[in-house]
């Protein structure tokens, strides 16, 4: 058992929040009971991870998607009304990192999904930037498309939509989780094989069939999963605490 605020000093110094600029606060977002031994982490602090976090008596629900997103409506009314009353009634701690989660560079979103599909060479995409969303490396040996997908389809447990911009075997590419479709021009600019992304975009096609760069949608909370789960681990692991992982059902 620890105290919540010896838990967020913890998670701050791991992650550095002030690193990056983000579009939501990143830490405590709703404040529970101060002593924590019992953790759930989710992808998102949805309906079904807020359900799970009292079925198993959490202290702290750990998510990457939590609330209060900028330009997001503010009145707690409806589907964020109830979320937030059941995490209030059954003083639960809600506590969220996005960004900084996605570029840790080793438990980080992006480091879970290179290390998964076996990517060499790992760097930020922009150089000399640690916080670099988009991160690049190299496929050895170089894999067909299809043979990427079939890969991506095994480590993610769902199917890519692959959009083939060029029929060359893959050896260089970069990667972004999430919602991050739209770097794909930059990537394209530098020559790259391949960008793999969570979503797609109808423009998405476009881009990539004409520059010439295969693109790879995984899925949002699929190439999501990686980072919370490791940062689960980590905490069970160095700090002792009791920590489960609930997958709630996404196709996105």
């Amino acid at each position: 058992m620890m105290q919540r605020d010896e838990l967020l000093r913890y998670l701050d110094q791991l992650l550095k929040p002030w690193q990056i600029k983000d579009y939501a606060p990143n830490g405590l977002q709703v404040e529970g009971r101060s002593e924590v031994r019992n953790v759930v982490t989710a992808v998102t602090a949805d309906q079904f991870a807020v359900d799970a976090a009292v079925e198993a008596g959490a202290d702290v629900l750990l998510v990457h998607h939590g609330y209060f997103w900028k330009n997001e409506a503010a009145p707690i009314v409806g589907m964020k009304k109830r979320r937030i009353e059941q995490l209030i009634k059954h003083d639960i701690n809600l506590i969220a990192y996005h960004l900084p989660l996605d570029v840790h560079p080793t438990l980080g979103n992006n480091a879970q999904l290179a290390q998964a599909l076996g990517v060499c060479n790992v760097r930020p995409f922009e150089e000399g930037n640690e916080t670099s969303l988009v991160l690049r490396g190299e496929l050895e040996p170089p894999l067909t498309g299809h043979q990427l997908a079939e890969r991506l389809a095994d480590v993610l447990d769902r199917p890519p939509l692959h959009i083939a911009g060029h029929n060359r075997t893959i050896h260089t590419l970069a990667w972004c989780t999430g919602g991050a479709q739209d770097y794909i021009d930059g990537v394209a600019a530098e020559g790259l094989d391949a960008f793999l992304s969570g979503e797609v975009s109808e423009r998405t096609y476009h881009s990539a069939v004409e520059q010439g760069i295969d693109y790879f949608a995984c899925g949002h909370h699929a190439t999501e999963r990686g980072g919370v789960k490791a940062l689960g681990e980590h905490l069970q692991q160095s700090l002792g605490l009791n920590v489960h992982f609930v997958d709630t059902p996404n196709p996105v």
